[in-house]
Order: structure tokens, then C-alpha cells, then sequence
């Protein structure tokens, strides 16, 4: 089945083991966390603990629930996740330093081995039909109601689309992140 319902994956450890996380899809299928080409999580923030260090992988976050928190890169900027739904990215070698903001957080997570893939953490709020392209791998509901070939996406629910080009249609008031990849060819 391609619809992924959160409260089905359990929370295992981050690398670090000062965490915890959901891996929601991986590719290659059953890969590890040394040698995934993209991965897909939702992480739980409960402490101020750093985040792990992933050296040669591109990251984007996003906020889903709580106040947020700040997050401190080893190269002097700092980030304010404060706004639900919104993506950031960064390199994944950067020690990250968090500050919560008034208790836990749960932030939407693609990770990508920058010299086997690229892509982007992509918004789709607008309700109607939306197409999804090869580039999609994977549609996580944050709140509303998404139609798939495969069934209706609840909120915390995700999708993997197939290889088939297709639709998706979104319920007013619906948030969707949209992780999209494309492998690079060497």
C-alpha cells in the first residue's frame, strides 16, 4: 500500500540518540542511515538537544507542530522555526546548536545524498487538482484532506505516488508537503 499513516511507524532513536524520529520512506528501500540516496521522517524535539550531524547529505525541515525552536549553525546563522509548514535547508554536516520555544516540537524532515540526488521541500496549499510529476516522492497531509488514486490522506498521513504521472486533489484548508527528488546521473 502506498499510504503512509504515521501513527503506524514507531518512533526509533536519532543517530545521535538524542531523539526521536519516524521514518516515513526511505530510498533504496531498507537502506541504512549510511547509505540512503533520500530519506523522509518526522522528528519529536523534546529537549534542546543538537541535532545529528549527516556530513555529504542536504537537509530541509519543516515545523508541523509547536512553538518551534531556534536553530544555531556552526558557521554563525542562526534559524527561527517558528512558522508551522515552512522550509528551511541546510547542509546536513552543520553542527546544529536548538533553543526550544515554550516545550516539543514535531518538524517534517527529507534528507538527500547531495552527490547521488537533488531536489526541495515544496508547499502545496491551493485546493482543487494538483499534478504530480516524477520528480514527487512522497505527500505528507499536515492538516486537511488529500484524494489519491490509492484513497483519502487524513492529517499525519503520506502518500508515495508511483512512477505514473498523476493527480492529487486538495480540500480547502488542506497543507501538503511535497518532497520532491531527482536522482543524478553520473
Amino acid at each position: 500500500m502506498s499510504i503512509i499513516h504515521l501513527r503506524d511507524y514507531p518512533a526509533t532513536p536519532w543517530k545521535n540518540g538524542m531523539g526521536r524520529t519516524r521514518e516515513l520512506a526511505v530510498h533504496p528501500s531498507g537502506a541504512s542511515m549510511d547509505d540512503f540516496i533520500w530519506r523522509v521522517s518526522v522528528a519529536e524535539v523534546d529537549s534542546a538537544a543538537p541535532f545529528s550531524a549527516f556530513p555529504g547529505i542536504d537537509r530541509y525541515i519543516a515545523l508541523l507542530e509547536g512553538a518551534g525552536l531556534t536553530m544555531t549553525l556552526d558557521d554563525g546563522r542562526s534559524h527561527a522555526l517558528t512558522t508551522p509548514f515552512v522550509p528551511f535547508a541546510f547542509p546536513g554536516e552543520a553542527q546544529v546548536g536548538v533553543t526550544l520555544h515554550g516545550g516539543a516540537t514535531r518538524d517534517f524532515n527529507l534528507m538527500l545524498r547531495r552527490e547521488q540526488a537533488h531536489g526541495e521541500l515544496v508547499v502545496w496549499d491551493e485546493p482543487g487538482r494538483q499534478v504530480v510529476d516524477d520528480a514527487v516522492v512522497l505527500i505528507y497531509c499536515a492538516q486537511g484532506h488529500i484524494d489519491t488514486s490509492d484513497g483519502r490522506l487524513h492529517a499525519g498521513d503520506a502518500w508515495l505516488p508511483n512512477r505514473v504521472t498523476g493527480r492529487v486533489t486538495l480540500d480547502p484548508g488542506t497543507l501538503a508537503l511535497v518532497a520532491r527528488v531527482e536522482l543524478r546521473v553520473n
